[in-house]
């Protein structure tokens, strides 16, 4: 690919990647959000349309990639491991599961919605990474995501439960995430509530609050507790947590901030929680986070961020039709070119309303001739769209059944829909 050269240190090829978004191609203008959201107090805000004014240019799908960006964390604790010190292993996979909450500082925009079947690559060989994820189900909304990095394997599947209060946004996520090492040490852990306030008046900000367990199978645990922001708060973001064997004893005490660094000492520090011990000075500094970025615009992106929906040199070629990049919209608003960008997000909505109509009817006709059963009919209804690489086990979740990177190397993408395109009945009716 061009712009690669050889790292004599990692071995791994690097990237030249861009530092900056394009140059907005017009001013743009300020939109109400009250106007909009008013009459949805209480609702999901999930299912509610907002012009892309209140977007920032990546979708969720490109989102889950930013949970990496700190990924020399698992190099680290793989590291670790293979040298027998399982304590520094999980302090890593404990510093590692708070970093990636750090990008949401001052990140008030919401992610594209993917469309059913939008899918996301990263390969990013100077990291030493490959990921990929895709959007598994429309309602609820639910998108899987597999990486491989050096060393071990991080999964899950995720998905949202939103709740507008009227000055706030609540966000529970659901959902178990999973990193294996290739020794075979797993560990698990969820992520903690997201509030956004301030959403009409004031300075908006934004809080994670709860516990985190961090679950392993082999001799350390974790736990965190992500304290939630008082309005007096002098202190705010702050994470505090133990690593416990399995006796139940308290090995190792971590403090930090979300949004800024994570510490650990030896042992258990009685009163972690409280500020004034917030960073004993005998402290080992296990994460800070990286320098903002320097042209972060009104997103606030960080610098990770900005290359998430960049097309390198020779990339266009090797992806799908269904990747996140190739989406109009995003691109437009990418360029701030807001117009253009409405109106294509209206019509891929539009678009995808169509198809599953489409699709539905399809499903309905079939089974009332086959089985004249309605419940039938609606089971099929429910479970008629089926993701291409990712498949759901006997718990729910969803796992990557390999062959992405396949279909890339061979560019065979037969099967990928066009999802951004127009939308052709006489073509849905042809492939059912």
């Amino acid at each position: 690919m061009h712009g690669d050269k050889e790292d004599c240190d990692s071995g791994y090829p690097q990237i030249e990647r861009r530092k900056k978004l394009p140059d907005p191609v017009l001013r743009e203008k300020g939109v109400s959000l009250w106007s909009l959201i008013k009459d949805n107090v209480g609702k999901d805000l999930t299912r509610v349309c907002l012009p892309v004014y209140f977007n920032e240019p990546i979708s969720s799908l490109q989102k889950c990639f930013e949970d990496l960006e700190y990924s020399d964390l698992l190099d680290r604790a793989y590291k670790y491991g293979k040298e027998g010190n399982n304590l520094q292993r999980i302090l890593n996979v404990a510093a590692f599961a708070v970093s990636g909450y750090s990008s949401s500082e001052g990140r008030y925009c919401k992610p594209f919605n993917p469309l059913l079947g939008e899918t996301f690559e990263a390969d990013y060989p100077e990291k030493g990474l490959r990921f990929f994820s895709e959007k598994v189900s429309h309602h609820p909304t639910l998108l899987a995501f597999h990486c491989e990095g050096k060393g071990w394997k991080f999964w899950g599947d995720s998905n949202l439960c939103s709740k507008f209060s009227g000055r706030s946004i609540q966000l529970d996520p659901v959902g178990v995430l999973t990193l294996e090492f290739d020794d075979g040490e797993t560990f698990q852990w969820s992520k903690v509530t997201t509030n956004i306030y301030n959403l009409i008046l004031g300075q908006v900000y934004c809080d994670h609050h709860g516990l985190m367990q961090i679950r392993g199978n082999s001799q350390y645990s974790c736990k965190l507790k992500f304290k939630e922001q008082s309005i007096i708060e002098r202190n705010p973001h702050q994470v505090h947590g133990f690593v416990e064997d399995h006796s139940g004893k308290k090995v190792a005490t971590l403090f930090g901030k979300w949004d800024d660094s994570m510490y650990y000492v030896n042992g258990e520090v009685k009163g972690s929680g409280k500020p004034k011990v917030c960073c004993p000075s005998d402290a080992t500094l296990l994460w800070k986070r990286n320098e903002p970025a320097p042209n972060p615009t009104r997103y606030n992106l960080t610098s990770f961020a900005i290359t998430l929906n960049e097309i390198t040199p020779g990339l266009q070629e090797k992806l799908p039709p269904t990747d996140s990049r190739l989406r109009p919209d995003q691109r437009h608003l990418e360029n701030g070119e807001v117009d253009g960008a409405n109106s294509e997000k209206q019509r891929l909505e539009r678009r995808q309303r169509m198809v599953r109509s489409h699709l539905l009817n399809f499903h309905v006709y079939i089974l009332d001739r086959l089985h004249s059963c309605l419940a039938q009919s609606r089971k099929l209804q429910e479970s008629g769209w089926k993701p291409r690489w990712f498949r759901k086990d006997g718990n729910g979740s969803h796992h990557y059944v390999g062959g992405y990177w396949e279909a890339r190397e061979q560019a065979n993408w037969d099967g990928c829909p066009d999802i951004f395109g127009e939308f052709n009945e006489e073509t849905v009716d042809s492939s059912g």
